[in-house]
């Protein structure tokens, strides 16, 4: 069984269909009807379920539209496709009844349908598309050139996060490096280093001038020498007149220098030389002088140590960086002389597998009405993924682009001859009108080659042709009804007596002769 098939389209209220059902079944299925029955908006209402615009049929939707379509995927599980608008007339989309996006309806539809049309073969546009199917006429696989090509983009970024060149990061090393031991230098013991370090030479500072001013007064006060205060003093009650008068007075006097004496004697107990250490000072000063230089140059101690954090940190990572760096350099080079070997490889693959594609389309040309076209599949590039199809309608002609030359009924023979060569069973094939523009003979060729293609995966084609229609295993007529001024639409399956009527008149018109209707069973009674 086919990887997908369309079990059903449900059209209400587009244009002139009010409401139409379709149940489709395996293998050529053909929907046929005058022009303008609704053949496109039926079209229309599945592109709609696929994700589309709704640009064929947007004048045609009404306030209360919907279209689903479901489908088979994998002979397991059903799924179903809904579009509706409602009264702003903005499209909601649902999948399996729960909302979704027109994107996500988009991305689900090319796993389960192509729809192939006389404007928009935009398969065949894609060069990816046409690559997938040069890759898969020549069983080419380019796995390990993806993953090689992968593997070194993801080697260049990295090396790029690595930061500059050798030389750049033997500079940078050499400048953290002095910084480091700049900060290493300084030993930095705590973060309040400076603190306290500034307190003790508060006090240092403060006991060195106090015992230097102690010194002093004592000198002063009471060294050898005349110049002493207490020296003077002495004299000076000596020389007090001799009397009882005076005696009250120079006792006063004398017991005074006494105490003197004594405050002085207390004093010099205080003075301690050796308890001041110059040295001391001296680093502390200095120490305070690199510690405060620090400071100004990165804001605070605790800044500092975590800038040596950072510097060490950084240290590390560019010496694992050179290292890391040289030895991508080897994989870089190792892995750019392999991916020219593996694109190399893949062009050569993919150039024989162009050649015998178009080789084996060409020997399908004539039977899809294009007997004098020419079609060639190229690739270019490194790795030859630069596909695309060039093409002549005749002989002698110019040959071009596909979708730039090709008409848009030769676009879809294209594709149903492509078609035919690469059958697959991977989605339905839906064909618009692929026969437009031929008749007799030519058109019973596009009929076999659709009931061929139906034998490897759905098909769905609308046609004008009686002999295409004839080859389809399932049939559907599109009819429209006139009551005045009201027009509706109605689809239903074909079968016996009524196939035959509608093959008559795709053979005869309105005026359906004994002649046609002989020539329809007959058509028809071949095609068991």
């Amino acid at each position: 069984m086919p990887k997908s098939q369309l079990l059903e389209l449900y059209a209400h209220g587009l244009g002139v269909i009010q409401e139409a059902r379709l149940e489709f079944g395996p293998g050529f299925n053909v929907l046929t009807g005058e022009t303008g029955a609704g053949k496109t908006l039926l079209l229309g209402a599945l592109d709609l379920c696929l994700g589309g615009d709704g640009s064929v049929t947007r004048a045609a939707i009404a306030t209360d539209m919907r279209a689903a379509a479901v489908f088979n995927m994998n002979g397991e599980r059903e799924i179903v496709l809904t579009r509706e608008s409602g009264t702003s007339g903005r499209l909601r989309s649902a999948i399996d009844g729960a909302s979704s996006s027109a994107e996500a309806l988009r991305a689900l539809a090319d796993e389960l349908i192509v729809i192939h049309g006389q404007h928009d073969s935009l398969t065949l546009r894609k060069r990816g598309e046409v690559l997938r199917l040069v890759d898969a006429k020549g069983h080419v696989s380019v796995e390990d050139l993806s993953r090689t090509r992968r593997d070194l983009q993801e080697a260049q970024r990295e090396r790029t996060s690595l930061g500059g060149d050798a030389e750049e990061r033997i500079r940078e090393l050499d400048f953290v490096a002095f910084q480091i031991d700049e900060l290493e230098a300084t030993a930095i013991g705590s973060t309040v280093e400076l603190d306290e370090t500034l307190e003790e030479l508060t006090r240092l500072t403060e006991l060195r001038d106090g015992q230097t001013a102690l010194v002093e007064v004592l000198d002063n006060l009471d060294a050898d020498g005349d110049v002493a205060v207490f020296t003077q003093f002495a004299r000076a009650i000596n020389r007090l007149p001799i009397g009882e008068a005076y005696d009250p007075a120079r006792e006063l006097l004398r017991n005074a220098l006494e105490q003197s004496r004594e405050a002085v004697h207390e004093l010099a107990a205080l003075s301690e030389p050796e308890s001041f250490d110059a040295s001391a000072l001296k680093e502390l000063e200095d120490r305070a002088t690199v510690l405060q230089a620090l400071v100004r140059k990165y804001g605070s101690l605790s800044i500092a140590l975590s800038t040596l954090d950072d510097l060490r940190e950084r240290r590390l990572a560019l010496v694992a960086a050179s290292s890391r760096s040289a030895a991508l350099d080897g994989e870089i080079e190792a892995m750019t002389e392999r991916l020219a070997t593996l694109a190399e490889q893949a062009l050569r693959e993919r150039t024989a597998a162009s050649e015998s594609l178009t080789r084996a389309v060409a020997e399908q040309l004539s039977r899809v009405a294009l007997a004098h076209a020419e079609l060639r599949f190229v690739v270019a590039g490194d790795d030859g993924s630069e596909a695309q199809i060039l093409f002549t309608p005749n002989p002698g002609q110019p040959e071009g682009p596909l979708q730039t030359l090709a008409s848009g009924g030769e676009l879809s023979r294209v594709l149903l001859a492509l078609s035919l060569e690469s059958a697959h069973e991977d989605v339905v094939a839906v064909f618009d009108e692929v026969d437009a523009g031929i008749g007799g003979q030519v058109a019973q060729q596009i009929g076999e080659c659709l009931r061929e293609l139906g034998q490897y995966q759905q098909v769905l084609a609308v046609t004008h042709l009686a002999s295409v229609a004839a080859k389809a295993d399932q049939h559907f007529v599109v009819e429209k009804q006139i009551d005045h001024e009201d027009v509706r639409t109605s689809v239903r399956a074909l079968s016996g007596d009524e196939r035959v009527e509608e093959i008559a008149r795709m053979l005869a018109g309105d005026e359906i002769t004994l002649e046609s209707r002989a020539l329809a069973r007959q058509m028809l009674e071949t095609q068991r």
